[in-house]
Parts: structure tokens; sequence; C-alpha cells
């Protein structure tokens, strides 16, 4: 018996990463999943490695109409949606004076208007459903702890935190049976964090200074690894969190305790 069995999951940026891993970890264990991506390739790719239980369908998640599409094509195909994982994101460097105005949207569309058209759109998909429902959005320790490095980043996950919050008092307020929580990461050993430590080498920085200084922000002295985090996932999507709702869920080797 898989903690997921039965159930239907759709994850996004699920082709690389975080989403990679939550997406097989969550067919492991028996759930059937769409994988969506903006990379058409990548998400196929996965899809078909993970054989029939798996689709791959493309998303662009700061197009609502694209969400609409998207949820639509995982019923057609699964029958329901029980699960959704928001974890597309960008991260990009920038101090309150060197955002750019244009940065500062795209950020906030990909990683904030994203997950609110995504725990929209499920949302309705999982009341069609009638059954219990989890939405599990994908934050950052950054939306607690601030960086001022990375100013755009951390105001959008400071802002999903809160509509999760929001989204869990909601749902808990009318009665239905679904769930709303997130995780919050610290430094991950991601395609997103390779990319870090290329423009520090980039800047003249060693990458063994680099990764040390990312570990460094950490407590336990180490960037995480994508499947300790969607472990987490596994948890706040499974029935071993059904009293489990509006919480952040740090998975970030105490960086929001560190000294």
């Amino acid at each position: 018996m898989g903690k997921l069995d039965g159930k239907v999951a759709l994850v996004t940026g699920a082709a690389a990463g975080i989403g990679l891993s939550t997406a097989k970890l969550f067919a492991s264990e028996g759930a059937k999943v769409t994988i969506a991506d903006i990379d058409e390739t990548k998400a196929k790719a996965e899809a078909e490695a993970l054989g029939s239980n798996a689709k791959a369908v493309v998303l662009n998640v700061t197009d609502e109409n694209a969400w609409k599409d998207a949820v639509a094509a995982s019923t057609d195909t699964f029958g329901k949606l029980n699960i959704l994982v928001n974890n597309a994101g960008i991260s990009e460097p920038g101090t309150i004076e060197d955002t750019s105005t244009e940065l500062w949207r795209r950020i906030m569309s990909i990683n904030l208007d994203s997950v609110f058209f995504g725990c929209r759109e499920a949302m309705a998909a999982m009341k069609a459903a009638g059954e219990p429902g989890s939405i599990i959005n994908i934050c950052s320790m950054a939306g607690i702890r601030p960086a001022s490095f990375i100013t755009a980043y951390a105001a959008s996950k400071a802002a999903v935190s809160m509509l999760t919050k929001c989204v869990a008092l909601h749902c808990a307020n009318m009665g239905y049976p679904i769930r709303c929580n997130s995780v919050l990461p610290g430094a991950t050993e991601t395609p997103m964090f390779e990319r870090y430590l290329d423009a520090s080498v980039a800047s003249g920085i060693a990458r063994e200074d680099a990764y040390d200084m990312f570990a460094q922000n950490h407590a336990m002295k180490r960037p995480g690894k994508p499947e300790e985090v969607a472990h987490a996932a596994l948890f706040l999507a499974s029935d071993d969190s059904s009293f489990t709702t509006g919480v952040d869920l740090p998975v970030e080797g105490g960086g929001l305790i560190r000294e």
C-alpha cells in the first residue's frame, strides 16, 4: 500500500529539481501524476519514464487560462484531482536598489500570481471530486527570514505563505475537505541553486567557496536535497497530515534558527 494510492496529483515545475523529485515520489507512493512544466520536451520525457500513471502538460503558470487547461487535462485523463503542488518558481538576485520594475513584476507573476491561479483552479476541481484534497505551496525560508540580496524573491515567498493561510482558512470556514499548507525549503541542490553557483564563479568566487557560503546559511551547514523537500510534500499530501492545514513546514536544515 502506498501513501497516495487512489489519489491524483498535479505538480508544477515538475520537469526538474524539487518538482521532479516530488512527482517521482508521489508516483512511487501510488498516485497518478500530472507533470506540468513550461518545458514540453523535458516534461514529456519524465512522464514517459514514469509510465502510464503519469501525464505531461505544458503549463505557463503565469497564464490563468493555461491553468484551466492544465487542470482540465489532468481531470480528463485521470478522472479527478486530489493534490496540487505549486512548485514552479524563479529566484533572481537584486536588492531594493537594483531590482528593476520589470524583474519585480516577473518574479511576482511567476512566484505569486501562479500560486493564486493554481489554488483557485485546483480548489474547483477538488470540490467537484468530492474527496479530501491537499494543496501544497513550495515557499522558502526566505519568506520568513529576509535576505536583502533577493528582495523580490523573499517578498514573493512571504506573500505565498500568507496566501496559503488564507486559502486554508477559507476552506475550513466553508467546510471544504481541502487542506492548504506550504513547505519552506532552504538552499536546495536544484538547477536554480546551480545557476547561483555559476553566477558566483562568473563573478570571480571559487565554486567551492560559493557552495560553502550557501551551506553556512543553515545550522546543519549544508544545502538540502530535492528528495528531502519531496518527502515533506508527501507528508502534507497524504492522510498522515489529515489534521494539518495553514502551516509553514520548514525543511531548511535549521536555517531559521541559525545564530
